[in-house]
């Protein structure tokens, strides 16, 4: 029997059960290796419908959508209509951040890998129009700069909606348009889509979140982020197959499956070249390239891109030198476990790679001084309080702007240690899965100038 018969046999055993041990209402897998595809699917798409999951339900993949809005810059990349180095202003001259000289110089590449310094996370709904994007460009023109452009990688939404309408602009398309007319048409996929539109079509899962009196998860009252998003990740659904028929694309040398050249094999190249090295947070991998993640684990490379967005959570794994792809699609519950676990047994068995375990604490005590942390730490969407109490860290999310309608405040977390100066905080609604939290920087009197989950939030208070 073949590595990918066994593996396609225990999933058929074990994906049901998987799910219901993590509270997962419903979600699809589809696998590839040794040339072959196999998918599984179980549980609901909507637990009010209690409509089954099937390999060809369609789920949101969030931030993987970044990978797409990359891959359209390099096709424009490969026609020789942008240059990663040339500052963005020489394609979106509009482009204003609050820090007017880094507007001037932030790149295209720095965008690309995270790197431009600006605060992130701007969600604001401009409506559903095709100017959507367009009309999220302005509102970003007092967004703060936390570092100079270049410095650090501090993960940007915001950054990936300037590059979809820098494409936008040099297409003279929408968004959504290029993907159809540049991706999904080429690629000949059959259950992708731009929105609610298009998921209409298919059997749409929603996402569900765990209310806030405890229990199973229960579907969100909003399906989708804001469209203003869309190139960051607001929008994009589709199966897993169709995701694996993407990915393939960057195993193949820029080639679909039906010959069509998509993408030069230089561009596919550069995307997964080391740009800038991540935090050590434990699940955002080692480095940064152009879009990808590269995970930096034991065995081989693999590269990929995680997809969170309301009640929805969506992983693609791609093990670059064995030619074995995963993508992962779930609806709510405890999806980092589920994903974790099906990483590890694929990524061993497939590409004889070792997936490290997910951040747990150290029993380690923490560090005798816990001044250096304390403080508060904020961005637009999340002000953080940090405080030490009996020699102990403790943190407090409270959402704010876009986000405070859709989230509550965390309530106070213990900050345990983890290594150096990152800790992981427990998170109660998630039995035993942990959230990484590096300090990092000098605010000039000793203690630290950010903290850093992936994006960096900048210390406000002393």
């Amino acid at each position: 029997m073949s590595k990918i018969s066994e593996i396609d046999t225990w999933l058929r055993e074990n994906f049901a059960s998987l799910l219901d041990r993590h509270q997962v209402p419903g979600a699809a897998i589809a696998v590839f290796a040794d040339g072959e595809i196999v998918e599984h699917a179980a549980g609901v798409v909507n637990t009010s419908t209690g409509v089954e999951s099937t390999t060809d339900s369609v789920f949101q993949i969030g931030s993987i959508s970044k990978i797409w809005t990359i891959t359209l810059i390099m096709q424009l990349v490969d026609e020789g209509l942008v240059d990663l180095d040339r500052p963005v202003r020489d394609y979106l001259p509009e482009f204003q951040v609050a820090d007017a000289r880094a507007a001037a110089t932030i790149t295209v590449r720095q965008l690309a890998c995270h790197t431009g310094g600006f605060e992130g996370d701007v969600f604001a709904d401009t409506g559903t129009g095709e100017d959507a994007v367009a009309k999220l460009i302005p509102l970003l023109s007092d967004v703060p700069q936390l570092f100079p452009p270049g410095e650090r990688f501090s993960y940007s939404n915001a950054g990936y909606c300037v590059l979809g309408r820098i494409v936008e602009v040099l297409r003279g398309r929408c968004w959504d348009d290029c993907v159809r007319e540049r991706l999904i048409g080429p690629l000949g996929l059959t259950h992708a889509g731009c929105g609610a539109e298009d998921a209409i079509r298919h059997r749409a899962a929603v996402g569900h979140n765990r209310p806030e009196s405890g229990g199973e998860p229960v579907p969100t009252k909003v399906w989708s982020l804001a469209r203003s998003n869309a190139p960051a990740g607001a929008m994009l659904v589709m199966r897993p197959r169709d995701l694996l028929t993407f990915a393939r694309l960057h195993l193949n040398e820029g080639k679909a499956d039906n010959g069509v050249q998509v993408l030069s094999p230089e561009s596919v190249r550069a995307m997964r070249e080391r740009q800038v090295a991540v935090p050590d947070l434990g699940i955002m991998g080692t480095h940064w390239g152009l879009g990808w993640v590269d995970f930096g684990w034991q065995g081989g490379t693999v590269i990929g891109h995680d997809g969170g967005t309301i009640g929805q959570s969506a992983f693609l794994r791609i093990a670059v030198e064995r030619g074995v792809a995963f993508a992962l699609m779930t609806n709510g519950g405890a999806t980092l476990k589920v994903y974790h676990e099906i990483a590890t047994k694929l990524m061993s068995e497939l590409a004889g790679v070792t997936v490290p375990p997910l951040p747990e604490p150290d029993p380690a005590p923490a560090p005798a001084d816990l001044s250096r942390y304390v403080g508060e730490y904020s961005s637009r969407v999340v002000s953080t309080v940090v405080t030490a109490e009996g020699g102990r860290l403790w943190l407090r999310r409270t959402p704010k702007g876009e986000f405070a309608e859709l989230d509550e405040p965390s309530g106070t977390v213990e900050l345990l240690p983890w290594h150096g100066e990152t800790f992981v905080a427990v998170i109660p609604e998630v039995p035993g899965a942990y959230v990484a939290h590096q300090f990092v920087g000098d605010d000039g009197t000793g203690r630290a100038r950010f903290l850093h989950t992936g994006r960096a939030d900048r210390r406000v208070s002393r």
